[in-house]
C-alpha cells in the first residue's frame, strides 16, 4: 500500500506502449462495488478467490502491465502465476518512506485512516513481515528508497524501464 504501483504502472505502460490494468479497478468494475465493500460483504477468503480468478483472467492478456493489490501476491499461487506470465516488480520502499507516503494520503485508505505516526509504522512493519517473503519472489526488486536522486515518478519509470528492458533506457 502506498508504493505507487498504479501511478508507476500507468506511466511505465505508456512509456513501453503497453496496456495498463489495475486489478482492483478491474474487479470493482466487474462487481460494481468498491474493494472494501466486497471485502466486507464477502469476507477475505471469498474476496481472495475473486481476486485470484480475476488475476488468472487478466494475466492472459498480452502486452499489458498489471498493477495488483498489495495482498494479491500472498494468496493461492498468485506469485507463481504472475512470475510464469511475465516480469514481476516489487517497488521496495523503506518503512520511513512508506510512513511519509501513507500519512500524506491516509484519508483515501480506510486501513490507515485514523492512525498516528507510530500506529502507521506498526501497521507497515507488521504487513511487511507477513508479505515480504512473497514480494521478494518478484523477478525485479526495485529499491526505490535507494535511488540516487529524489524518487519522483518519472525517474522511477526511467530506472525501472532500464532495469527491466535495458534497451529502453
Amino acid at each position: 500500500m502506498g508504493a505507487g504501483k498504479t501511478t508507476v504502472g500507468k506511466q511505465l505502460a505508456q512509456r513501453l506502449n503497453l496496456q495498463f490494468v489495475d486489478l482492483d479497478l478491474f474487479i470493482e468494475n466487474r462487481y460494481r462495488k468498491r474493494i472494501d465493500e466486497l471485502f466486507t460483504e464477502k469476507g477475505e477468503n471469498n474476496f481472495r478467490e475473486i481476486e485470484h480468478k480475476t488475476l488468472l483472467e487478466v494475466s492472459q492478456f498480452e502486452d499489458v502491465i498489471i498493477s495488483t493489490g498489495g495482498g494479491t501476491p500472498c494468496f493461492f499461487d498468485n506469485m507463481l502465476i504472475m512470475n510464469s506470465r511475465g516480469k514481476t516488480v516489487y517497488l521496495k520502499w523503506s518503512v520511513e518512506d512508506l510512513i511519509t507516503r501513507l500519512t500524506a494520503y491516509k484519508h483515501n485508505r480506510p486501513l490507515v485512516e485514523g492512525k498516528n505516526r507510530e500506529e502507521m509504522k506498526q501497521f507497515i512493519v507488521e504487513n511487511l513481515a507477513k508479505r515480504e517473503s512473497f514480494y521478494n519472489r518478484a523477478t525485479v526488486i526495485f529499491e526505490v528508497s535507494k535511488m540516487a536522486i529524489a524518487p519522483d515518478v518519472d525517474s522511477i519509470v526511467d530506472e525501472l524501464a532500464g532495469s527491466m528492458y535495458p534497451s529502453e533506457k
